[in-house]
């Protein structure tokens, strides 16, 4: 009997199995770092069972049936449970690991449960004692439908020869692994990086995919090629092994730094696959186009936006269709490229268990974190950064690159601790003090009360950047402002106006750039002068950055100005930290007529940063302690919390609406399944704002039924509109109502 694994296309078990198998030989090669991490006898060995075991329970007669397109009495049973009686039978090391790897590679062991609760027992029956009414028991579903011979015959394939399958119900093994914790460290680690090792081969051979690309030492050749000396910390960089913490500063090389100490753990240590954490969408796409045009396919990345950044990537290449999007989407996600640009988050969310946990940590393991710009978060991602740090050097074998412009010392002290063993490298102090750029200015008035001022630069032909606290506020402002070449930026713009403008920034004719604090951190982009609003120092810093950046304009003006808006509590709420920063830019601009070098920011983070606030240590502290005792004692595979689930999303996810202005084209691209394109078409918003927009009934939940191209059934899709104008260059206008569409004439479908 033919035994069928997939219908489309129509693949058999045995090449299922032994596409899978070659996948786990390519892992095997990919990740070579990786066996000082796990003794191989232990790992790759207990791998290949759980492939060659994992789908056998799809020979039941009803799932051919349902792959055949035949009349089925399938309904919906799990096929894995029934692969379990066959491995029960073989006696292996290592048993009860494997065990688990090949129930839960699809399903949590919860909904396995209550599946076999489905099924009868010896003593249940129906509500008539009639036995045609007998609720059949999972063993005589087993026996009834499970060609064994046949199973049995491919089995010797893989010379595993067994007599028959051990017929059972699995129920009592998979409530004994929920109910008790594995306290053995070694064996809980082990048995999350096999799991996550075996989903990778199965789903990596389903895409059917039989390569992942490596990094090679050569690949970072291009680092030696041009003519530019290295600085003393890029050298030290390239030399060394292990962690490290590099403070230097903005625009004096850093990332260069990083792949140069890669370039050395790769040549020392073995492949292993690479994160190169950024804080913003806009810094990520802008660092993957840098890295991908010098080491070509080898790069990927990942973030919320992703979906967004392929359409618009791809938009006018007529030689790449949807699907081809998709493929390319996934290849950025999957395994096949080594190397990923990714936001901290698609990181923290496999230390929360999300679905498919177990296949991302595999990943990491071994692995290279290069973290850019670590200053730039909260109290709360801190905390689970600092966790992330923990689990991943001291259980993973993962080796990290830390950089930094300005970090308090007590941040640092908390990093430091979490990594471990590691070595600082400090740029040169003459480099610090040569890094003069900027000159301090300080304004009393508020930013929208100096238009004129502004507009005098924008008069004389400089390229101004000016920073504002709220999106309302970078609105106005970006209207009072005149100049033929002008971008504002901010978070409530759709995606697809999101990455045109973000792609307009590196325009060279752009003369004025409006923005919030999408802008700040890691864009590569080079102004005369900054107009800003008053931030703390940390903030104004990676604005001042933006500045000069290429240490050519000799000392450009960085005006602050002190005045703040009512609007501004919500985004700064510690006004203590506003007063320090104002503070000790007012001592600097007394000092050598305003001029500040990178030498002078140390000291002033740490005055305007002594230590932790009473509400941050609070709120860093609880994160702290509630994730890093979830990860040390709760972190298991096939188990999911849907509630921990949702908590990690809302920390960082808005609510997306649906500008009414666009409904028309929605609808169209659902009717063409162009989902990409109408997902693009949303803006997000805060849940805070989302709230009081329904209270006032701006907002209308719309359902859309359109038809599948590819299945052809009937599929619906729930949008939330929003009746607020939207304006293609100054975004969602959250005070203009939109109510009547049909006066902008506007074709409804």
């Amino acid at each position: 009997m033919k035994i069928l694994a997939k219908s489309n296309p129509e693949t058999t078990l045995q090449e299922h199995i032994n596409d899978a198998l070659v996948v786990a030989e390519i892992l095997k090669d990919s990740f070579t770092y990786f066996s000082k991490i796990i003794n191989e006898k232990y790992f790759w060995k207990p791998l290949r069972i759980s492939i060659i075991f994992h789908d056998l329970g799809k020979s039941h007669k009803e799932f051919q049936n349902v792959l055949q397109g035949k009349t089925n009495k399938w309904s919906y049973q799990r096929h894995e449970l029934f692969s379990l009686p066959f491995f029960k039978a073989l006696n292996i090391e290592d048993k009860d690991l494997i065990y688990k790897i090949v129930a839960g590679h699809h399903k949590d062991f919860k909904t396995l449960i209550q599946k076999l609760n489905e099924y009868g027992d010896d003593t249940t029956t129906g509500l008539n004692l009639d036995s045609i009414n007998k609720i059949p028991t999972f063993e005589d579903e087993f026996k009834k439908n499970i060609p064994v011979n046949d199973v049995l015959s491919l089995l010797k394939e893989y010379n595993i020869n067994l007599t028959g399958a051990s017929i059972h119900n699995p129920i009592n093994i998979l409530q004994q692994y929920i109910r008790n914790k594995e306290t053995n460290n070694n064996k809980r680690i082990r048995l999350l990086l096999l799991t996550g090792a075996f989903k990778q081969c199965d789903h990596l051979a389903s895409a059917g995919i039989k390569r992942i690309n490596k990094l090679d030492v050569k690949d970072f050749d291009f680092l030696y090629k041009s003519d530019f000396k290295f600085y003393n910390h890029q050298l030290k960089a390239s030399k060394l092994i292990g962690n490290s913490i590099l403070t230097a500063p903005t625009g004096s090389g850093k990332t260069e730094a990083s792949l140069l100490w890669l370039r050395n753990q790769i040549q020392k240590n073995g492949n292993g696959h690479v994160f190169y954490i950024l804080p913003f969408t806009a810094s990520i796409n802008a660092m993957f186009e840098r890295l991908e045009n010098k080491i070509p396919k080898k790069i990927g990345l990942v973030h919320g936006k992703l979906s967004a950044f392929i359409e618009n990537k791809f938009e006018d290449d007529d030689l790449v269709d949807d699907n081809q999007k998709t493929q390319i989407k996934e290849q950025f996600k999957n395994l096949v490229t080594p190397f990923k640009v990714v936001t901290p988050f698609q990181l923290l969310k496999h230390i929360f268990a999300i679905r498919g946990f177990e296949k991302g940590i595999f990943e990491w393991a071994g692995g290279y974190f290069i973290f850019d710009e670590i200053h730039a978060y909260n109290p709360q991602v801190f905390a689970q950064i600092i966790v992330l740090l923990q689990f991943a050097t001291s259980l993973l074998g993962v080796k990290t690159f830390i950089m930094t412009a300005t970090l308090p010392t007590f941040l640092r002290k908390e990093l430091e601790k979490a990594i471990g063993y590691h070595t600082t490298i400090i740029a040169d102090k003459k480099l610090f003090r040569d890094f003069k750029r900027h000159r301090i200015v300080l304004k009393q008035d508020k930013l929208n009360e100096n238009y004129k001022l502004i507009q005098t630069h924008l008069n004389k032909g400089e390229k101004v950047l000016v920073v504002c606290n709220t999106v309302k506020q970078s609105q106005l402002v970006y209207k009072n402002l005149i100049s033929k070449n002008k971008v504002l930026l901010h978070s409530s713009f759709n995606a697809e106006d999101r990455n045109r403008k973000e792609n307009l920034l590196f325009d060279k004719k752009i003369k004025l750039l409006v923005g919030t604090q999408a802008i700040e951190v890691s864009l590569d982009i080079n102004f005369d002068i900054l107009f800003t609003e008053p931030a703390p120092l940390d903030a104004l810093i990676q604005r001042f950055g933006r500045i000069n950046r290429k240490h050519d304009k000799g000392i450009s003006d960085c005006v602050i100005f002190q005045g703040r808006n009512k609007a501004d509590k919500f985004v700064y709420k510690n006004e203590e930290i506003i007063n320090r920063t104002i503070s000790i830019l007012k001592e600097k601009q007394n000092i050598n007529s305003g001029e500040i070098s990178e030498d002078d920011l140390q000291n002033m983070i740490d005055f305007v940063y002594p230590n932790w606030d009473e509400n941050s240590k609070e709120e860093f502290n609880k994160i702290y302690t509630l994730l890093n005792g979830f990860v040390k004692n709760e972190l298991r595979p096939f188990i999911y919390n849907e509630k921990q689930e949702e908590d990690f999303y809302k920390q960082f996810d808005g609510v997306k609406v649906l500008p009414v202005k666009f409904y028309s084209r929605y609808k169209k691209y659902l009717q063409e399944n162009k989902f990409i394109k109408a997902e693009n078409l949303k803006v997000q918003i805060s849940e805070k704002r989302y709230y009081s927009l329904n209270a006032n009934q701006s907002l209308e939940t719309d359902r859309d039924v359109f038809e599948s191209i590819k299945t052809g059934k009937l599929l619906e899709q729930k949008v939330l509109i929003i009746y607020k104008k939207y304006d293609t260059e100054l975004g969602l206008l959250i005070d203009e109502d939109e109510k009547d569409a049909s006066s902008n004439g506007w074709e409804w479908l």
